[in-house]
């Protein structure tokens, strides 16, 4: 089995099956991939401690927004259960004291799904979610190191979150790739650097390091899963990561800078 590498993806609003652009460079970006056995993703959108798990008994998706048209609601995702990979994870990070939740109540969000459904149409490779117990970035780093081995198996782990992400600052009156405010680009250029020089310490401590960080991130909780993939990608051995930025560009402000790791 092909190692597989990492993704670190912005995920966008439902909406993102409406752009023709960003749809085609999610299925071109999968379609350059070996087939995983299993997905493995970790969303902004789930934040939970102790660490916790997606439904493996068929939870229907979690369309968590509000406030959307109907055909929003009616997009469905039928992934088959990961159960055998959730069984590894829980072995891999379960600490004493610290035992795994499996929620089988909760079914993918669309941190994951909204990407899953453009890179993976035919929805047939077991897909499993995890929460993040924190938004510590070197918590969150050491918790991708730990299931770094899962890649060697197949698996593929994907971190869903957004490269800027201000809802105050979003205008979705302006066209969909009108020129970034400042702040955002000026974040994307330094994530850009960070990533590119494998400065791991910096973005780690991207609030005090980045341009603009604590408006580009009001909160952190979609900058977050990045860290999850560094470490996974990083590994126990500390090998460093050798990413691409695959995606680039904005969205109605936001950046969507996407990158492939290992």
């Amino acid at each position: 089995m092909t190692s597989q590498p990492v993704l670190y993806l912005s995920h966008g609003a439902p909406p993102l099956a409406d752009d023709p652009v960003w749809t085609r460079e999610l299925a071109q970006w999968s379609g350059g991939l070996d087939k995983p056995a299993n997905i493995l993703v970790v969303s902004a959108h789930w934040e939970e401690a102790p660490l916790a798990l997606s439904s493996t008994t068929g939870a229907g998706l979690f369309y968590d927004f509000w406030g959307f048209p109907q055909k929003y609601y009616d997009v469905t995702y039928a992934a088959p259960a990961a159960a055998a990979l959730a069984d590894e994870v829980a072995a891999i990070v379960a600490a004493p004291g610290q035992p795994v939740h499996r929620d089988e109540s909760r079914g993918l969000d669309h941190g994951a799904y909204v990407p899953l459904v453009e890179m993976f149409p035919d929805a047939d490779v077991p897909v499993l979610q995890m929460s993040m117990p924190t938004l510590d970035p070197r918590a969150l780093f050491r918790l991708g190191q730990k299931i770094a081995p899962l890649r060697d198996a197949g698996t593929l782990i994907i971190g869903s979150g957004f490269t800027t992400h201000n809802l105050r600052e979003f205008n979705p009156a302006r066209p969909a790739d009108a020129p970034p405010p400042g702040w955002s680009a000026e974040f994307d250029a330094w994530a850009r650097e960070a990533m590119a020089h494998e400065d791991v310490d910096a973005l780690l401590d991207f609030l005090d390091k980045a341009p603009a960080a604590r408006v580009a991130h009001p909160r952190t909780e979609h900058f977050a899963p990045l860290f999850v993939s560094l470490g996974a990608a990083y590994g126990a051995d500390g090998g460093g990561f050798d990413s691409r930025s695959v995606i680039d560009g904005f969205w109605f402000g936001l950046s969507k800078r996407s990158w492939q790791l290992g």
